[in-house]
Parts: structure tokens; sequence; C-alpha cells
């Protein structure tokens, strides 16, 4: 029975289908931290003793945290897979590009998709350098001290700039990724589109805003 439902699991993920299915799962996971991981980065508004205690706090659950890191890279691995094989069955399909494009109805966020993901990428192999292993950091890098490494390197304006701008992408990306997460599951039709497309817009700017905020905030000095 197991061998007849693997059999089937890998018929299903080769079709376009699974593929998309793929992409919406994985992406509703990395959605997820996106949200926690604001939510954890807010607490720099808590002050310090707060936002350390966050930090010490996660650290304490080696088991917890390495199954959240491992399940949080898989889908990162498959979420890229689909996406590159969902790519190569585009270009078979069409090997030759539109003379003029048609790009008048497509929204900034599915016209930007292919040049956001591999920029986001590489932003959050930056990320991990600088706020998590502390191998790239200005200022000095202390573990568990979330809010000292937090203010120092994005109170310095380069590591600030190229946080934002990331930001900004994630936002486009986001807006675009949520709306095809709920196509590819189904959720399409013509009475409901136009409130999910504005429910993934305006949902992916709030958690934008919320990250951006951060360094923002230390920039002006503004934290407490």
């Amino acid at each position: 029975m197991s061998t007849v439902m693997a059999g089937r699991a890998i018929r299903f993920y080769d079709s376009t289908i699974g593929k998309k299915a793929v992409m919406a799962l994985t992406g509703l996971v990395l959605f997820g931290f996106l949200i926690a991981h604001m939510l954890g980065n807010l607490q720099i508004f808590l002050g310090q003793q707060t936002m350390n205690h966050y930090a010490e706090t996660l650290h304490g659950n080696p088991p917890l945290l390495w199954t959240a890191r491992i399940v949080l890279l898989i889908s990162v691995l498959l979420h890229i897979w689909a996406w590159l094989a969902l790519a190569r069955i585009k270009h078979a399909a069409r090997p030759v590009e539109y003379v003029k494009r048609a790009n008048v109805q497509a929204s900034l966020g599915s016209r930007t998709m292919s040049f956001s993901g591999p920029v986001i990428a590489a932003f959050v192999v930056f990320h991990l350098l600088n706020l998590t292993t502390g191998t790239i950091n200005h200022g000095g890098f202390i573990p568990l001290h979330a809010y000292e490494n937090l203010v120092n390197n994005l109170g310095f304006i380069p590591f600030a700039s190229i946080y934002i701008v990331c930001m900004l992408l994630i936002g486009t990306h986001l807006s675009h990724g949520i709306w095809s997460m709920f196509q590819s599951v189904g959720f399409s039709h013509p009475r409901y589109t136009p409130m999910i497309k504005t429910f993934a817009a305006v949902f992916s700017w709030i958690l934008v805003g919320g990250f951006v905020a951060v360094p923002v905030s230390i920039v002006l000095g503004l934290g407490k």
C-alpha cells in the first residue's frame, strides 16, 4: 500500500498541478514563518530585556528550534525546486518569447517573481550570516543578545538599506504569491478573486510594514 501511495505521490508531483500544490504548501509554511518572525522582531519596541528573553526562550529548546529550522529549510528547497520545474515547463511550452509582451494587466508582483525570488534567497543567506551566526556583522555579535545585535546591525545604514529594499521585494513577491497560493488550491472565482487579491496585497504590505518599522525606528533612534 505504501508503495502504491508513493507512486501516486510521485505521479501527482510530476504533474503541473502537483508542482503548483507544492509551491502553495511550502509558500504557506514560509508565510507563517514570516508572520512569527515579524512578531518576534517587533518585540524590540518592548525593550532590551523582553527581546533578549525571547531569544533565550527560542534557543532554550534545541529540539523544537532545529525541527523548525529543518522544516523551513526543506520548505525553501522544495519551493525553489517546484518554481524551477514550473519555469522549465513554461519555457518548453513556449520556447520563443512574444515579440510584444502583454503586461498591461499583470501585477508588479507577477512581473518581478523571477527577479525577486533569487534576490530574496540571497538576502536570506545574508540575513542568517548577519543576525543568526554573526559571521557578517557590524558593531560586534553577542550570542542570544538579539536586541543588541539587531540595533548594532540595523543601525548601520548600509545594512538597514539592504534590509528595507529586500523587504519591499518580499512585499511584491508575497502579494502575488499569496494570491497564486489560493488559486493553486482552487479558490478561483470571478466573485471572490478581487477580494482575495485585495487581501493578499493588504496583508503582504502590513507584514512588510512590520519588518520595515524595525530598521527605520533604529536608524531614527525611536526604539525603546
